[in-house]
């Protein structure tokens, strides 16, 4: 056996110890205040993973859709940003289009102006100075309208983008909205059950010492699957599938005292109490 086998053992051991072997002392003496046997507390036991578990599942089912409600609600959040984002440079495209074609109207005028100075000119130095300030005029026009077209196509882009996201948008309202109904569904019909669980689960822990209680949810809360209480499953341990050696099989089905897996810690009940909580 490898050392980490040996701590592992030995480990198992005293948490058998501690929980099982302790007859003298609280079990004993919350067996006589309450002249319940250690079966009877097995039977609880089990009775109360089997009510828990069923628990779990319905917050499980129920858990995963609000994180399904809340990615899509992020997701939409996100897309309706950037359709805003994208208006916003729409806009922006426009207002400096404006500017252009205003510009343009102005151009215009200079060169209205300038060409009827340019009958009134006194030399050709003159009458050269106006040429330039018309061709310039000309320019700055050509320039605007050049400017204009880009914008034209740079808002039509960001349209057709607006247009694909709002489409997207559209879709994830309705998937959202399915969600939230299934979720309230849900909700509504599993509510009243889970109370009743719930409400199950606490007579079943008012059986159950303070002690073995505190055990039970303490190996609850570490196992993965939240299976603190398993039956002996073809030799092994219903939780990690290790074997439990015949003598150990033979004092849980004796149901004299509480016993735990020398593995993983958790409670051991026999397969013919199983199936009788299970009833």
């Amino acid at each position: 056996m490898s050392k980490t086998a040996k701590k592992v053992d030995k480990t198992d051991t005293m948490v058998d110890t501690q929980v099982a072997e302790k007859p003298a002392t609280v079990a004993n003496s919350a067996e006589e205040s309450k002249d319940i046997t250690v079966e009877a507390k097995l039977y609880a036991l089990y009775s109360l993973q089997q009510i828990d578990s069923q628990v779990d599942k319905i917050r499980i089912v129920r858990g995963e859709l609000p994180l399904e409600v809340q990615d899509l609600e992020d997701e939409l959040e996100g897309m309706i940003t950037r359709i805003t984002n994208l208006a916003e440079e729409v806009e922006q495209f426009q207002q400096q289009i404006t500017e252009k074609k205003n510009l343009i109207e102005e151009c215009k005028v200079l060169i209205k102006k300038y060409e009827s100075q340019q009958n009134n000119v006194r030399n050709n130095r003159e009458f050269d100075s106006l040429s330039k300030e018309i061709e310039y005029q000309n320019l700055e026009i050509q320039l605007a309208e050049k400017r204009i077209r880009e914008h034209s196509i740079q808002i039509d882009a960001k349209n057709e983008l607006i247009g694909q996201s709002q489409k997207v948008v559209d879709d994830r309202k309705e998937d959202l909205q399915q969600k939230k109904d299934e979720l309230d569904d849900i909700i509504r019909e599993t509510e009243k059950e889970e109370q009743d669980l719930i409400s199950s689960s606490q007579r079943n822990e008012h059986i159950i010492e303070p002690r073995l209680l505190t055990a039970y949810k303490r190996i609850r809360k570490n196992a993965r699957n939240g299976l603190a209480v398993v039956s002996v499953e073809r030799d092994a341990c219903g939780g990690c599938f290790n074997k439990i050696p015949p003598q150990r099989q033979l004092d849980i089905r004796m149901r004299r005292k509480v016993i735990v897996c020398e593995y993983c810690g958790r409670i051991l009940v026999d397969p013919e109490m199983a199936q009788n909580a299970a009833k």
